[in-house]
């Protein structure tokens, strides 16, 4: 079953990830770390309901990987934006056995978190990047229950693309994700409302 994990900005540096999470959350962001496999470098912030938000980059200072870098960043362009959700597996064989278009199984590390992660081989997720990238964590405590409050709670995430009844489809007999929803539209996006102590904000 998946379960959301994560949201992820991206950015084509990680300052600009991280300046539009802060302008757009009014918050500081906390530290993260370097990804060596994919040559990435990100920073965390954790939300309720035991879920988290991510900003990534490609970390300049790394050597470049050896295949294509996960999330598309190879092809990112553009502002900073929402852009990549993450759904969690009990199992990430079976998960890619179910829906093989998630990509293949790769085993990352990074400061004592063990994780597994299903990575096209061309980097890029189908349905232009908004199919859930999968992961299934090897740790007794997820980041999304590890990371310190920051008193923002994740209201919902709206996922909006020409043929999101497909991927609406596709996903059902396998996702448990109450705050995401599927939305018809002309362009292809994500978008994110939380809500703090001070109102709504939306990603």
């Amino acid at each position: 079953m998946l379960e959301l994990d994560h949201i992820a900005v991206l950015g084509r540096s990680l300052p600009e990830a991280v300046a539009h999470v802060e302008g757009a959350l009014s918050l500081s962001m906390g530290p993260g770390g370097r990804h060596a496999r994919y040559g990435t470098h990100n920073r965390l912030i954790g939300l309720a309901p035991g879920v988290y938000l991510e900003a990534i980059a490609i970390d300049p200072d790394a050597p470049a990987p050896p295949d294509a870098r996960w999330f598309g960043l190879d092809r990112f362009d553009g502002s900073a934006r929402l852009d990549k959700w993450i759904a969690r597996v009990p199992d990430i064989d079976a998960a890619i056995a179910a829906l093989p278009m998630a990509g293949r199984r790769v085993d990352l590390e990074r400061d004592g978190l063990r994780w597994s992660m299903a990575v096209p081989e061309d980097g890029v997720l189908p349905f232009d990047g908004l199919f859930p990238a999968l992961i299934q964590w090897h740790v007794a405590t997820p980041p999304g229950q590890s990371l310190p409050a920051s008193g923002l709670t994740l209201e919902q995430v709206v996922v909006a693309h020409p043929e999101a009844p497909a991927l609406e489809a596709l996903l059902a007999p396998h996702l448990n994700a109450p705050l995401v929803s599927f939305q018809t539209a002309s362009r292809s996006g994500l978008s994110a409302r939380l809500r703090g102590p001070d109102g709504s904000r939306q990603l």
